[in-house]
């Protein structure tokens, strides 16, 4: 396989996931950890290896490392294998996801962006999400008729804050997740809620038209719930492991113990919360969002800039939802190709950046 990102939490797993399944591994795309990229080559054995800056090659143990996206898609392109596991992060994974398609490879999708800014584009025969939410969603689905599709929420590093105090929030403050530790962006996307939005956004275009909606489970051990028209609902109860989805998208019939069992007398009890806009007010947008899922990448683009401005102490947190549903409101053109939307990204982040 390939593996994009092997040195974030979702490439960690991916490995660990491979080698317990006995699973070759092609090459691998990293960022800037290269001391992590070197344990993993010498575990791991790929013949091809990606980094993000030309300055890091020399401190790669391999002898054949590349640097750079344009990189990324020509390894994909050269690659024998018939899987991408594409965990890259941002807009910039978009690319590898179309090119991996073209190709006529499958992919075991954790790039949100590339559903996000340009499902309407993309062939979801061949992906395989690893979404601990769409997996879930995916491994409950029956043929009967569905009512509702609702995945779960943490609520972020300030689920439990006073709201009074969200707009002082500093950037370290965000990173506090409640539950387990994630990357920089995707901790500022839980505490603004972004994130489940982009997450309900991918599975109307993995599932097709329906009603989509998301709670928050303070826990996180039920990932997914179906609302069928019976009356009945179904959960989806699992420890929070990326490795099960991983799992199933990269061998499909699992037979095996990848998980220990939730144990429900030790869980003791479960909370529910409703996503409120006071607290989340990018939430405000979701159905309109749903409505015409093709503006995804206007958001995409917004949230990308406003994190960046908020990181460098340009607007508080709450600018962030601001700036989103602000530029959510000037562009409303809905793209007709993949090259609209790459020009449609292009446009929000000069206008949030220029503003």
């Amino acid at each position: 396989m390939v593996i994009l990102g092997s040195t974030g939490s979702i490439g960690v797993n991916t490995l660990e996931v491979a080698q317990r399944l006995g699973l070759d591994v092609e090459v691998l795309v990293a960022g800037k950890n290269i001391k992590l990229l070197n344990t993993q080559i010498l575990k791991h054995k790929p013949k091809v290896v990606v980094v993000a800056n030309k300055a890091d090659v020399l401190k790669v143990n391999h002898n054949n490392v590349y640097f750079g996206e344009e990189a990324i898609l020509k390894v994909i392109e050269d690659s024998t294998s018939d899987l991408v596991v594409n965990a890259l992060v941002g807009f910039l994974g978009l690319a590898p996801t179309l090119t991996s398609l073209a190709c006529g490879k499958k992919i075991a999708l954790a790039n949100k962006e590339s559903l996000v800014a340009c499902g309407a584009f993309i062939d979801i025969g061949k992906i395989q999400p690893i979404d601990s939410e769409h997996f879930g969603l995916w491994y409950l689905m029956q043929e009967r008729p569905v009512e509702k599709m609702i995945i779960t929420a943490s609520g972020g590093a300030f689920r439990d804050w006073d709201i009074a105090k969200l707009q002082s929030a500093t950037l370290a403050d965000t990173q506090k997740h409640p539950n387990w530790s994630m990357g920089q962006k995707i901790t500022i996307d839980s505490a603004t809620m972004v994130n489940k939005m982009f997450e309900l956004l991918e599975a109307r275009w993995l599932f097709g038209e329906g009603n989509y909606d998301a709670i928050i489970e303070t826990k996180s051990l039920i990932h997914a719930l179906i609302d069928f028209k019976d009356g009945s609902t179904t959960a989806h109860f699992a420890h929070a492991s990326m490795q099960l989805p991983i799992a199933f998208a990269l061998k499909e019939k699992m037979q095996e113990n990848i998980l220990g069992h939730v144990d429900l007398l030790k869980v003791g009890s479960l909370e529910f919360k409703e996503i409120t806009t006071d607290r989340y007010p990018v939430w405000q947008i979701k159905e309109a969002l749903l409505k015409a899922p093709q503006r995804g990448v206007v958001v995409n683009a917004a949230n990308e800039v406003a994190i960046e401005k908020f990181i460098n102490k340009e607007i508080g947190f709450m600018d962030i939802s601001k700036t989103i549903i602000q530029a959510f409101e000037r562009f409303n053109e809905l793209p007709k190709s993949v090259d609209d939307v790459f020009a449609i990204d292009k446009e929000v982040r000069k206008f949030i950046r220029i503003d």
